[in-house]
């Protein structure tokens, strides 16, 4: 297929035994049985402790999960500024419209997290003594001291050292921009880096074999904290999940709504049109689970099916479906908020804009991170003060609501598409 860069034209890597979702669907009915035997076959006091000690298992696979995140997220972000061919007109319209559109995903999803409360009946258990202490003396969030101040770090290391989530995007989106206009110079600095480009690259990819690795391990996470919430607070949370399901459906559907609605205005591309033009594209995105893996097909159906031009195809499938992920900076607003509820911690407004600023820049260059939903969530909890340990409890239902999430992130590509070839059709075949 012309237009597509050769890493696109390749056939993906065949995975040997079982995919990650069928051993977190085995985690899961083991975790289940286990916390069943514990709630009901042991004394409070012995299922409390059971129940600590696979907490205090799973934490450990978290840990290294947040320690590869941060680094990851920061790779991604810096790349993604630099190698994104965006520039002029186009460029510039394009930029507007993915960051409205995710703007408008994460908004959807709070206003929908908030009005159905999902996790109100969970009632999971608050986190540890000493953390709940620490958020309950944090002050009332206040924009310029907890956003502006805070977001400006005193130097390169310590954000690192300190996990502090915003300070490290805050240098990638500087860094980013800089050897952006160094690029843009040519000669000598633009030697330079292609160097620096070259070296995230082989880091972003040792980063990729390490998180391959921590994957395996993933579902013991999962066995972990479903057996711990089971064995102490019984089924209730797991009903809650079903709950949580219709809220994030609910939620990408009003999203999609939002793209035909904004298609129909900007674009001379019909909504009937588009759904039967891009069916075979949003098929293989839920089928995969995977945007980048369904690029070739986007790209076919934009310029053969949909009809638009070649040059507004490639911006808006290609350069756009790196940046590009409304689904999941979504499902990560209503997962955030679920998890707050589930606990009985209030999220105020200030929180919640945090929320949305970390949402979006999150998203940034998080197609080329595998389970980026996964790694990009750890990013917004830490930043917003929320546990993390209780992530492994929303990958029981991950599986389906990462197909559904996938859709909308490709579907988003096709409208970007859409919106930038006009509301006037190109002549000719």
């Amino acid at each position: 297929m012309t237009g597509l860069p050769p890493s696109i034209n390749d056939d993906p890597p065949r995975r040997r035994g079982l995919p990650m979702v069928a051993w977190i669907l085995i985690a899961l009915a083991a975790g289940l049985a286990t916390g069943l035997i514990l709630h009901f076959g042991s004394t409070p006091a012995s299922a409390s402790q059971w129940a600590a000690a696979l907490k205090g298992a799973a934490n450990i696979i978290l840990g290294l999960l947040r320690l590869l995140a941060t680094p990851l997220i920061f790779v991604a972000i810096l790349m993604a500024l630099v190698k994104a061919e965006v520039s002029g007109r186009n460029g510039t319209k394009l930029l507007w419209l993915l960051g409205t559109n995710t703007l408008v995903a994460i908004v959807i999803g709070l206003v929908i997290a908030n009005t159905l409360r999902p996790g109100d009946g969970a009632n999971l258990p608050k986190p540890a003594a000493a953390q709940a202490a620490a958020l309950a003396d944090k002050p009332v969030f206040d924009p310029w001291r907890d956003f502006v101040l805070k977001s400006i770090p005193k130097n390169f290391i310590d954000p690192f050292r300190e996990n502090d989530t915003i300070g490290i995007i805050v240098l990638a989106l500087v860094l980013g921009a800089g050897l952006r206009t160094m690029r843009q110079r040519g000669g000598t600095p633009a030697a330079h880096v292609a160097s620096v480009v070259a070296a995230a690259e082989t880091v972003f990819e040792l980063l990729l074999v390490l998180l391959h690795w921590l994957f395996k391990v993933v579902p013991l996470a999962v066995f972990a904290v479903v057996a711990a919430v089971v064995a102490t607070q019984g089924l209730a949370p797991l009903r809650s999940m079903g709950w949580f399901v219709v809220t994030v459906l609910t939620a990408l559907l009003l999203q999609a709504c939002f793209y035909l609605l904004r298609m129909w205005r900007g674009s001379w591309v019909r909504p009937t049109h588009f759904l039967k033009s891009a069916s075979e594209a949003l098929a293989v995105a839920f089928s995969t689970a995977s945007s980048t893996a369904t690029l070739p097909v986007t790209y076919r159906c934009a310029v053969e099916k949909l009809g638009v031009r070649p040059a507004n195809a490639g911006l808006g499938v290609m350069v756009g479906g790196s940046m590009n992920n409304d689904g999941t900076a979504l499902y990560e607003a209503v997962a955030a908020l679920f998890i707050a509820q589930a606990i009985g911690q209030h999220l105020g407004p200030g929180a919640q804009i945090l929320l949305v600023l970390m949402s979006v820049v999150a998203s940034v260059g998080a197609a080329g991170i595998p389970e980026a939903g996964l790694i990009t969530m750890i990013a917004v909890f830490t930043a917003v003060k929320l546990p993390v340990e209780y992530i492994p409890l929303l990958l029981t239902v991950d599986w389906f609501l990462d197909r559904c999430r996938t859709a909308i992130n490709v579907m988003g590509d096709l409208t970007v598409t859409s919106l930038l070839d006009g509301r006037t059709r190109a002549a000719g075949p």
